[in-house]
């Protein structure tokens, strides 16, 4: 009886310490998908003299965004970063650019470097994304259009290109760097034991790549152990036109540093 009874107890705790986690998952799930670095208004982000900063407003927030400026671009990249850091980390080997004379669009997601406000839902990150889009796109009617993404950025930027596919005006390529068929099913991978309706965050790409039109390339390293190659792999079996990089060696942090990644976006740029 006293067994039985202990055991009960036992059960119970463990049952209400699991309740307990899944609660904070729920509603603390930013600090668990996001790692920003905030920047001081006075650091800058890049010294370059052809690189300029501003910000971009959004409903309850100004965005800092970081601008290439070429004389008489070809195109323009527009880049999608991942989920720690600020532009100053990522807003860097610009030279790529230059020399296939393509402007590069950069900014930090809400809390990110200078950028005020938080991350609240997906729906508004991706409206953000959308928002300093629409900024831009005037600038380049009639140019080369690439978006891409990094990690986290991927779905976002697939999100954006089957917009734009949808709206009849598709990217030149859609570049994607190490990405995940949907946030839902990499947690399903590393915490099986979290039930996916708690996931506020799905950030789904495939449903988006599969809508894609155009030329679509994905990069990925073979030592990824944050999020496996398959994801890429998957992708790439739902798209008509997909390129699937792979990268010998790389891991998820480092697969930029790559020379087979400089030279194949050279390359990618050059044909556009």
């Amino acid at each position: 009886m006293v067994y039985a009874i202990f055991s009960a107890s036992v059960l119970l705790a463990i049952g209400l310490i699991y309740v307990g986690a899944i609660g904070w998952l729920y509603f603390r799930q930013e600090r668990l998908l996001f790692e920003p670095d905030p920047l001081l208004p006075d650091d800058p982000i890049c010294k370059d003299p052809d690189t300029r900063e501003f910000f971009v407003d959004v409903p309850g927030a100004r965005l800092s965004v970081a601008h290439l400026t070429r004389p008489a671009p070809r195109g323009v990249f527009f880049f999608l970063h991942g989920n720690s850091g600020n532009l100053k980390k990522w807003f860097v080997d610009l030279d790529a650019f230059r020399q296939a004379n393509f402007d590069v669009v950069m900014f930090d997601y809400r809390g990110f470097g200078k950028s005020g406000g938080q991350i609240e839902s997906e729906e508004q990150l991706r409206a953000d994304v959308s928002a300093v889009w629409q900024h831009f796109a005037p600038m380049y009617e009639g140019k080369r259009v690439v978006i891409s993404g990094q990690s986290l950025g991927t779905a976002l930027a697939a999100g954006l290109a089957a917009q734009l596919c949808s709206a009849g005006h598709a990217p030149d390529l859609t570049l994607l760097v190490s990405p995940y068929s949907s946030m839902q099913a990499l947690a399903a991978e590393l915490y099986p034991w979290v039930p996916m309706q708690v996931l506020r965050y799905p950030l789904h790409t495939l449903e988006h790549a599969a809508k894609l039109l155009g030329p679509v390339m994905l990069i990925h390293g073979e030592k990824d152990e944050l999020i496996p190659i398959h994801h890429s792999e998957t992708l790439a079996r739902s798209m008509r036109s997909a390129q699937l990089l792979r990268v010998d060696g790389a891991g998820h942090s480092d697969v930029h540093r790559f020379p087979s990644v400089r030279k194949a976006l050279l390359s990618a740029l050059g044909r556009l």
